[in-house]
Order: C-alpha cells, then structure tokens, then sequence
C-alpha cells in the first residue's frame, strides 16, 4: 500500500462551475482517487474554492454583497454541485481559511528570509474615475499577443499567456468600464524568480519522462523564454495582509496563497480530528507520499513553475507534484461555455436533468486529454443510449429478466465451465487488464473504451450461447451459461464504480449485496470472479439502469440550454 496524495485545481468561488469545469480537473481527480482507493492505497484527496482576489471582489460587487458572505455564498453552491455529482473529497476546503492564512505566513517568511523577495515599485493603472488602482480582473482590454478584445488584466483565457494590466490595449476599468486610466507609481513584493530558475529546470527535467505532454511542454516553455520577476502583493482589501512593514495595506496576490491553499485545507482536514490526523504526514518530510496534481492546462504555469519554485525557496522538505495531469479544455456546441448568453449546461442544472452517471460517464469517455472536447447533446444522448443504455444497461437487464421468468430470483445451480466460458474468460481477463493499465495511468478515454469493451464483450457471450434456446433442451447448461450471466453483472459493477459510483451501488442492490463490500482490484482475478455468486443467491430485477433519451427530448434540452445546431 501507497500514500496517494490528490489535488484538483481549485476553482475560483465567483459564479458556478459548468461542464468543462468539471472534466477538467475535478471529475478525473475523483475517477482516479476512487480507482486508487479500490487498488488498496491510503488515499487523501484534497480540493476546495479559491477565494481571494479580484474575481470574488467583482462578483461581490455585481450582486451588491459583502465579499466575505459572496464568498460563503458560492463556496456552498459549488460543494453542494460536488456533492450532487459524487466527488469523494476528503476535505473540501477554502482557501480564505485561518489554516491557510497560517501557512501562507510561514512560507513567505522563509521566502523573505532566504532571500528571494524583493521590494520594487512599479508602474501600475490607476483608475481616475474610480478613485484607486486597478490590479488583475479590475482591469480588461485586448491581448497584446492574440488580439482577443476581452483579455483579463492577469491572463489571456484564449492564448493563456500571462500579464500584467499595463500590458493590456485599450485598457478598462472591469468596475466602471472607464477608460479613464493613467499609469501611476506603486510599491509592491516580488517573488525572484530568476533567482530559483536553476533549481526548479533541475527539478523539472526529474518530470519528463512521466508528465503528459500537456503539461511538461507548457513548463518548458516558461523555462525557455525566461523566469520573470513575480508581483505576488496586490491592492485590494480582500485577501491576507502582507505581514511586512510598509505593506499592511496590500494583501498576497491570490495565485501566492492560492496553492499554498492544498497546504492550508489539508491542515483544515487534519484539524477535524487532530488525534489521527496529521498535515505534515503527507506534506512535510513526507517521503513516502506520491503527490498528483489535475488542472486545466490554465492553470499548469501556475503549478509546474509558481508553486514549485515557492516551495523550493523554502528550503524545506514540502511535497512536491510528481504527475501533473493538464488537461485541455471542452467546448460546448461549437462554441464556448456561457453564463451570460445562456450557452451551455452548468452543473448543479445537469443534475437536474439526468442522473451523475450519465454525466460522469461521457464526460470521462470524452476527457479533453490531448487536445479539446466537444460537448453536444446529440453526441450526449448517442452515447448514453448506445454505451450505457444498450450495452450496459441492456445486459443486466436481459440477464436477470430471463432467469427470473425461468428459473427464479436466485442464481441457478446445474452445469460446469465449457470452452466458450473459459474464452470469455480469457478474453475479459486481458481486457481488464488494459483498463487497469490505463487508470493507472490515468489515461482516461482508453480506459473507458477497454471498459466498455468488457460490457460487449458480455453481450457477445450471451449472443453466442443462447440460453434462451439452450434452456429447452439442457437446461443444467442454461443455469452455467445465466450464473455466469449474472457474475459479469456483479464485475461490471466493480469495474465501472470509479467511474459511475450510484449505478454500479443499484446493480449491487438487485444482486443483494452491500455497495461497500467492493473486491480490490489489484490482481483482479475473473477467473474467480465470474464464480463470486453461489447457486441460490438471491437477486432482484428491479428498475432499468438507464432510460433512452428521445429524439424530442435532445431537441428539447438543445432549446432549453442554447445551442447553434
């Protein structure tokens, strides 16, 4: 057994998180922190919502709140969104925590005293009309890179190149839309970067071999062209204090505290229950610990390059990442996710609409892992009226339908393992182990696709021997070919729990068993397996797994949640 330690991106608290939010770092986190749970590793899988900075201070001001309460606000909304879409988090935390603000303290004290801070004054827009200076998101205008007209002060969403306000064309106010600007005078603390360049390449190129390329290629890329000196102070009243003389009146930017954030909400889960937990068991000299990061490859400067280089600066023993997943982003319909334009589905209104599952399933069958995804509701309904309505669903249904009309409620006894059985064993073998392989290394897609291969494979094997037939001439090899039937219920189950945990908990209660009692997959044996269930064992036919999405409905769902299709 491992110490696996899982971080997702934290995602920003203003506004709610929609499809692509999900995949891209959230839902694979949780897929894969379920997988490594059932290979028997001691897991702990840490997310929450990132809170300071200028985003929560402009949704503050849109809606007419005190931020502090904005930010409790949405910091509900989305752990209830997780929530209804089984993300097993152990701790679901906030980065405005005082364990955060504890350890964002310590680690600029170390930074500062080891010397890789510096005081500089910079030139920086001040808003005339606004009566104050305008950091990050306070300001917007055109990419000097792309020429996207709606680039952020901090970042370019379209080319995710980094920047400054001052870098921006046609610059304005995010608050007024006042391009009223002028550039003024300003102190604030920089992160030296160059200073730590040298060690964080060495520390890099430990990575090569093992990142995606997703990731590895855009840290490169920082490297090649040059470390710049980081502004990590900003002036803003929301935030932690810079605790340094001359600066009590600026706070840390929030892509300084915000990573420290998977510090401060595991010291917030060990807290909950200080006798048998520990924060530093599994971030401080933590040897035995395998940390894996998942992000949209926004946000992989930030925790390929920022994060680490802070850490180093240290010069303590903190974990550091050692697989970074970036992923790539979703599109939706052709276009873009939109809050505003009504384009789009958002989460906590998926649930509404169709169960997790659904969700969670095409969702990770289509993860943006090398290059984009596109979402569309007739790519949706295909798939869950193919995929998991007619091959999963179908296959249970059929199996414990049959054997209920003909032999009972209860795995039947009679017959032995012939050839055919013993190939489907074989078959299925190696394709669970292709699925295995490719978790493990959290090739997502790939390993989607091997399970569903397992599932037609189950359908093949029915197919092929017809009990339906068989049972009217030998009806002890009808029993063998429906018991084995119903044993590949039961491992479909198992297998498909990381990724749909509330159906495979259903197929668990038509086979009267606890939804807990799940087999290790390590070494996963089919061989023994596809003999799990006993002769008499009693089952339950109960309600289809999964309905059919018409025709009318997509068309429906299209209208309702804006399409160009």
């Amino acid at each position: 057994m491992s110490k696996i330690l899982i971080t997702s991106a934290l995602p920003y608290v203003n506004g709610v998180p929609h499809l692509g939010h999900l995949v891209g770092c959230l839902l694979p986190s949780d897929v894969y922190a379920r997988y490594m749970r059932m290979m028997g590793h001691e897991v702990l899988y840490i997310a929450g919502t990132d809170e300071h900075g200028t985003p929560s201070e402009v949704g503050a001001l849109s809606e007419g709140m005190d931020v502090e309460e904005y930010c409790t606000k949405y910091h509900n909304r989305h752990k209830q969104t997780y929530a209804d879409f089984n993300l097993s988090f152990d701790c679901f935390g906030r980065t405005s925590s005082e364990q955060n603000k504890e350890m964002t303290y310590h680690i600029f004290e170390q930074l500062d005293k080891n010397g890789y801070i510096e005081e500089r004054t910079i030139k920086q827009l001040y808003s005339i009309d606004d009566g104050r200076f305008l950091p990050d998101r306070y300001v917007t205008g055109t990419c000097p890179y792309c020429g996207y007209e709606k680039a952020r002060g901090d970042q370019c969403e379209n080319c995710t190149k980094v920047l400054e306000p001052t870098d921006l064309i046609n610059a304005r106010s995010t608050i007024s839309g006042s391009a009223n600007l002028e550039v003024r005078e300003t102190k604030h603390l920089f992160l030296m970067l160059p200073k730590l360049e040298k060690k964080l390449d060495e520390w890099l190129k430990t990575k090569e071999p093992f990142w995606p390329d997703v990731a590895y290629s855009i840290a490169r890329k920082w490297l090649k062209e040059g470390l710049q000196e980081r502004c990590i102070t900003r002036d803003l009243k929301w935030g932690f204090p810079v605790p340094k003389s001359g600066f009590e009146d600026k706070v840390f930017y929030v892509w300084f505290d915000a990573p420290i954030g998977y510090l401060g909400i595991t010291k917030q889960w060990a807290d909950a229950d200080p006798e048998n937990r520990s924060w530093k068991d599994w971030w401080f000299n933590a040897d035995d610990v395998r940390h894996v990061e998942f992000m949209g490859k926004d946000n992989v400067p930030y925790h390929a390059i920022s994060f680490p280089a802070t850490l180093i600066g240290t010069g303590e023993p903190w974990t550091q990442v050692d697989y970074l997943k970036g992923m790539s982003y979703l599109t939706y319909e052709g276009g873009k996710f939109s809050k505003s334009a009504k384009r789009g589905i958002f989460a906590e209104d998926a649930v509404k609409e169709f169960p997790a599952d659904y969700w969670r399933y095409w969702l990770m069958s289509n993860a943006p892992e090398g290059s984009d995804s596109s979402f569309s509701f007739d790519l949706f309904a295909g798939t869950v009226n193919k995929d998991l309505n007619g091959v999963y669903g179908n296959f249970v249904s059929r199996v414990l339908k049959m054997t209920a009309s003909k032999l009972g409620e209860e795995v039947p006894a009679g017959g032995t393992m012939e050839e055919v059985d013993r190939e489907l064993v074989k078959v299925l073998q190696e394709k669970v182990n292709n699925y295995l392989k490719y978790m493990q290394e959290m090739e997502f897609r790939k390993a989607l696709g091997e399970l569903r291969a397992v599932w037609v494979e189950g359908n093949n094997y029915i197919s092929v021997t017809e009990p339906w037939t068989v049972i009217k001439e030998n009806p002890e090899r009808a029993a063998a070919i429906l018991r084995n039937c119903i044993n590949l219920i039961r491992i479909f189950a198992i297998l498909s729990a990381p990724i749909m945990p509330d159906t495979s908990a259903k197929v668990f209660a038509k086979l009267n068993l606890d939804k807990n009692d799940l087999p290790l997959l390590q070494n996963f044996d089919i061989a023994k397996e596809i003999e799990y269930l006993k002769p008499g064992h009693k089952f339950t036919v109960g309600d289809t797994l999964f309905e059919r999405i018409t025709p009318e409905r997509t068309e429906e769902l299209k209208n309702k949640y804006g399409s160009d299709k």
